[in-house]
Order: C-alpha cells, then structure tokens, then sequence
C-alpha cells in the first residue's frame, strides 16, 4: 500500500504484526516510523521499542526480542524496528555478519501477538529470486515508500506549504519547489527553516528563497549553462570562480557541463520528433523533472549553438587531460568565447 493509505491504516485499524517497508524516500519512512510509535504510544527510549541495524545486527537476536514479552506497552506490543535489511536485495556487504534465517522463517509462520515487527528496506527493488525475501513479502504488509512520481511530488510540497502557513505567491512557489528538485525530505528540512525566518508574519519571497536555500552543484551548473549559451560573460565568470572557491574542480565542472548539452542536444531533438516529457525521460533514463527544466531551456537555444558549445567542451576536455593548456585559462577562454557567439 502507498504511503498515505498506510499512515492511516496504522492509526485506525488493527495492526498486523509484520511489515515491510520498501522504498528509499526518508521523510516518508520517517512519516512511518513516527506513525508506528504515535499508534502504540512510544518513545524511542521505552524498554518496549527495540532497533536492530541488519549491516551490523545478527537477525536472530531481531527475532528473539519479537518473541520476548512487553514490559509497559500502553498496548500492550513492543515495537521492533529491523534496518537495513539488505539480505533481501542482490547487494554485497563485506562487513555485515552473516545471517542465518532460519529462526526468522518459524517465526514469520507463527508470529507473535505481542509485537510488531517491522522491516526496512531503503532500497529502489528487491531480489526477488531470494527465499527470505519470498517469504517476508508474503507473510507481511508491504508499504511503499518510493520517491513519489513528478506531479505528485509537487501536489504534496505545495500543500505541505499552504498547510504550514506561510504566504508564498505562484511564482515564489514555484521556485520553492525547483530549488528542492521535487525532493520531500529537502523540501520538508527547508520548509522548516523557512518557517522559523517568516515568524509570524508568515511572508517568503523570492528573494528569501535564494538567499536561505543553497543552490545544489546540479541548480549552479544549470545557471552556468543558461550564462554561457546567453553569452552572458561576467554571471559566467563570477559563478566559475564561487565554485572553484567551494572545492569544485574545473575538470569536473566541464565533464558535467558536457553532460548537461548533451540533455539539451538530446531532449531538442525528440522533442522536434513530437516526444512528450515522459517519453523523453524513459528514452534517455533521465529523471522526469531534469526533462522538464532542459524542455524550458531549450527553446530559447538554436541547435547551431548548443552543438558549438558542446563541441568546445568536447575539445577542453581533451585538450586538458592531455595536458596542452591550462585547465582553468581554457574555461575562462571558452566563456569569453561564448559571449562572442551570441
């Protein structure tokens, strides 16, 4: 079940005594957790709440805790939470312990009615082919705790907004939600710093969103893209040196920079061949937002001068590393350069 179905299923109907959460967005596992401990009225310090991490935690030792009795439970249930549980994926860990899974497949055939236990797999898919994860999926309630899809990602940032209390109009929204990439759980931790900035009065602007959000290397480099293809030299420029300032190397700054064209080349051309946004996104395995920003940009831009400036890229990239020119004399070059071709 979603998410939502889940939070309300916790608090109204009678709680199974296994579950498996699956998914790798933390502030709805986070949602969960809080609803697990809200429902059976504990705290993470109560004698009746246990957590096990599985990378460092034998499973067996989960599973006799599961069959100890509660102590002080207002429900009486003691709550058991099983971490990492990456023995249900294809994943390698070389220093977990190994596990051994037979006191966890009785137990899963006859649990006990004095505990939930409940499972979690922070990860985007199972093994399937595993006996262990077969089982655990049959013999539990499976919540889904994936990344929401673009739109309803959106739906909920904007109603988590209105619901805060805080004045944002269209457009200052609509930055909110590009400045934390349709991320929930960035979305959620700078909601909360902007309420405390708003006080009272409860009004954000513009102007308050860039200066209290950092803008992620990713947001940066798309404004660097947008400064060089508009020949804008000293917005170019003075970006370059503020992430040369954070650590940023320009090798690798150039090499995002490619990869960021080569979206641009990519989207421009299906889009011409009448490609949606979501077609485009599963052609090229790209996230649906990214398509959704390059398809604003690129219909401001000629083909001819995202090709040329790809094409000079390319040609740093190779002139660098085989150490003909100075790294970060050839950017400012190809920046000056740019604005010559608008």
């Amino acid at each position: 079940m979603d998410t939502q179905t889940a939070l309300q299923a916790i608090q109204e109907q009678p709680l199974a005594p296994v579950y498996l959460v699956l998914g790798t967005e933390s502030f709805l596992i986070d949602k969960i957790k809080a609803a697990f401990f809200s429902r059976l009225q504990l705290q993470k310090d109560d004698l009746d709440f246990v957590f096990f991490d599985m990378e460092e935690d034998l499973v067996n030792v989960a599973v006799a805790e599961a069959e100890a009795l509660p102590l002080f439970s207002a429900e009486d249930k003691r709550l058991i939470f099983v971490e990492n549980c990456y023995f249900l994926t294809a994943e390698k860990k070389t220093n977990a312990p190994e596990h051994d899974f037979a006191d966890l497949l009785n137990y899963l055939e006859h649990p006990s009615d004095t505990a939930i236990m409940v499972f979690f797999a922070p990860y985007e898919k199972l093994d399937e082919r595993k006996k262990i994860t077969k089982i655990l999926k049959k013999a539990s309630v499976l919540i889904d705790t994936q990344p929401l899809g673009e739109k309803d990602a959106e739906v909920y940032i904007k109603r988590s907004v209105e619901a805060s209390g805080l004045d944002m109009d269209r457009k200052t929204l609509a930055l909110f939600v590009q400045l934390t990439d349709l991320d929930l759980t960035k979305a959620m931790n700078e909601l909360q710093k902007l309420r405390i900035y708003a006080g009272k009065q409860g009004k954000i602007t513009e102007k308050d969103l860039l200066a209290l959000i950092p803008k992620s290397l990713d947001h940066n480099l798309f404004d660097l893209t947008d400064h060089l293809l508009q020949g804008r030299t000293e917005q170019a420029l003075r970006l370059y040196q503020d992430l040369l300032l954070q650590g940023e190397e320009t090798i690798k700054l150039n090499a995002v920079l490619i990869s960021q064209l080569r979206l641009y080349l990519q989207t421009q051309i299906l889009m011409k061949l009448g490609y949606q946004q979501s077609n485009i996104a599963k052609t090229l395995g790209v996230h649906p937002y990214r398509v959704k920003l390059a398809m604003q940009r690129v219909r401001k831009f000629s083909p001819q001068r995202l090709q040329h400036l790809y094409d000079r890229l390319i040609e740093n990239d190779y002139l660098v590393k085989t150490g003909r020119m100075d790294k970060e004399l050839l950017f400012e070059l190809t920046v000056l350069e740019a604005a010559g071709q608008f």
